[in-house]
């Protein structure tokens, strides 16, 4: 069923709006759930084009749901993407003041920067692993524009993937002497693990994740570019966090990676 482009934008409106002003937003997708995950990923484009219009700048994709339980819990039997600007990156060090989000929580990720311009809807494997230019650890810090986390798929891919800030780790790790799949993580704060996972939670590989959502990105006309930062999943479950938190994340082969909460 096709939705009217104004409710498009009705939906688009409604998250701007929430990222705006700080206040979240009752579910959205009675607006648009009609029209399915297109109509969905038709309002995160709305604000994709109304972002970059305004100055930001686009710096790399996240994927989401690349847990099946996940995809089983939303219904839905793919990842989802979602974008990344500049101004979303915090480096390491830098406390993140809780002020900057709505309902923060972290999940811990690696990421892939990219070293070739990936314009190819028929990416293979091979292409994929030859394009990593290296990887780091990462904390993801997800969030929603919808209030009390009430979300479904439509609700997510419209509020592009869920998606805050995040934070990369500082030394680069060339793809020759690591296997993604069994790298291990666990996430602490003080000391105490919030969570633990690996990475063949990311659709059995982060290269996997990364090879799906480079041929969607192609076909969907927004092809990863050279420098382009890739989270590819999360290895574990998402945790909450409070001010004052310094999350730690350490990844087998990677090294570890903070995200600092300010106190006030």
């Amino acid at each position: 069923m096709t939705i009217d482009p104004k409710t498009i934008e009705q939906a688009a409106l409604a998250l701007r709006g929430a990222a705006e002003s700080g206040r979240p937003v009752s579910p959205i997708r009675d607006l648009i759930a009609a029209g399915g995950v297109e109509a969905a990923y038709a309002v995160q484009e709305v604000n994709t084009r109304h972002y970059l219009a305004s100055g930001r700048r686009l710096v790399g994709r996240k994927i989401g749901l690349t847990s099946l339980a996940v995809q089983r819990q939303l219904g839905v039997d793919q990842p989802d993407y979602g974008m990344l600007f500049a101004d979303m990156d915090v480096p390491e060090g830098i406390p993140v003041s809780l002020d900057q989000v709505i309902q923060p929580k972290v999940e811990a990720e690696i990421a892939i920067v990219v070293g070739r311009d990936l314009p190819h809807p028929d990416m293979t494997t091979a292409e994929m692993i030859r394009a990593v230019e290296y990887v780091v650890p990462a904390i993801e810090i997800v969030d929603s524009r919808v209030a009390n986390w009430d979300i479904k798929i439509w609700d997510t891919i419209a509020d592009n993937a869920s998606s805050g800030l995040f934070v990369l780790g500082a030394v680069p790790r060339k793809l020759d002497r690591l296997d993604l799949r069994t790298c291990g993580m666990v996430m602490e704060v003080k000391g105490e693990p919030i969570s633990v996972g690996a990475g063949i939670a990311c659709l059995g590989s982060p290269i996997t994740s990364s090879l799906w959502l480079a041929r969607v990105m192609a076909n969907a006309g927004r092809p990863l570019l050279e420098g382009d930062v890739i989270l590819s999943g999360a290895l574990g479950p998402m945790a909450g966090v409070s001010r004052g938190d310094v999350v730690e994340a350490r990844i087998n082969g990677l090294g570890t990676v903070r995200a600092t909460f300010a106190a006030d």
